[in-house]
């Protein structure tokens, strides 16, 4: 069964083998400033930074 050709997951235009998943190296450069920037977060609580333990060395 042949497959459907890949597109990229921001433009939409067909996948280049040298930057697959993405068409380009903008494209795929774009995607990790995402990931860099916090574009990709997730929402959820916020956390409490008081009850954070920031001395690796206390118990």
């Amino acid at each position: 069964m042949d497959q459907p050709p890949m597109t990229c997951p921001l433009c939409d235009k067909p996948t280049s083998p040298e930057f697959k998943p993405f068409c380009s190296r903008g494209c795929r450069d774009r995607d990790l400033l995402q990931w860099l920037g916090d574009g990709y977060r997730v929402p959820g609580p916020a956390i409490d930074e008081d009850g954070l333990d920031s001395d690796p060395t206390r118990p």
